[in-house]
């Protein structure tokens, strides 16, 4: 395979337009290009994540998630590129049963702490539900294919149960919101 960047720089985005893979141009604040740049956002902070200490079962199942949003992103930008399906889906939906037979049910919201990988779980989950809206009104626009949200809603489902299953790995107790710290 040859290079498939050459060059970093090209200039010419520099008129606020981006090149998308079958040479047309779009411009940069396009809900199209918001969607593919929250998409990337959630992967480039999924890397932050894997960046902490992690078993390595779930650094290993972070990096194909990484790869997924990769090609989910792709999909995007190629609308004759389709890849992301239902068993994309079933797999997100097999670890998250999976982690929450270990689990107890939840019986109070929780809040978004413990450690920084906790933490950082939390904060992909958000940033995955900001991808996800972006999808949504994308779709309003364009016709994208539904395996595109049902993937990212179920990612968000995964990275909140992923949260709760590291803090149970770790003997960390969930922090739980407390109604009587409201005015």
């Amino acid at each position: 395979m040859g290079n498939r960047i050459t060059k970093v720089y090209t200039r010419t985005g520099d008129d606020g337009s981006t090149g998308m893979a079958d040479g047309s141009r779009v411009s940069k604040n396009s809900t199209l290009i918001t969607a593919i740049g929250e998409v990337d956002e959630l992967n480039a902070l999924i890397g932050v994540l894997r960046a902490e200490s992690l078993p390595q079962a779930f650094d290993t199942a972070l990096l194909n998630i990484q790869n997924e949003l990769f090609t989910l992103g792709g999909e995007l930008a190629m609308p004759s590129y389709q890849v992301i399906n239902e068993q994309y889906i079933n797999n997100l939906e097999q670890q998250i049963d999976e982690w929450n037979a270990e689990l107890e049910p939840l019986k109070e919201f929780i809040l978004p702490a413990g450690n920084r990988a906790i933490a950082l779980c939390h904060q992909a989950r958000t940033v995955c539900r900001r991808a996800e809206r972006s999808l949504v009104v994308l779709g309003h626009e364009n016709a994208i294919r539904g395996e595109l949200i049902q993937y990212m809603n179920r990612l968000s489902d995964y990275l909140f149960v992923a949260a709760r299953a590291l803090a149970h790995q770790d003997g960390i107790a969930e922090v739980y919101w407390d109604k009587s710290h409201s005015v």
